[in-house]
């Protein structure tokens, strides 16, 4: 129990670290200051945990790192849509 509210919790707030970010972004329309690089590794790493819960069958892993995909994904569309031609 205390390994599954640890892991929850830890969830929830990795996972809301991006919230302010996004709206940063998204009320000031610029990305200019965050890194590609690091989001695409960050992206191949999150997607990497997504694997790794559903091979251990892992529910709180599975939806966790799927909710922070989406954040990022939407972090990367900020960034592909301000970025210099």
């Amino acid at each position: 129990m205390l390994q599954t509210l640890t892991g929850v919790f830890a969830a929830i707030f990795t996972t809301a670290s991006y919230f302010p970010q996004i709206k940063k972004c998204w009320d000031t329309g610029e990305s200019k200051d965050l890194s590609l690089h690091m989001l695409l590794i960050l992206t191949a790493g999150i997607s990497l945990w997504i694997v790794y819960g559903v091979l251990r069958s892992d529910i709180v892993i599975i939806i966790a790192n799927s909710v922070s995909l989406l954040c990022l994904i939407t972090l990367l569309c900020f960034k592909l849509r301000r970025a210099p031609a």
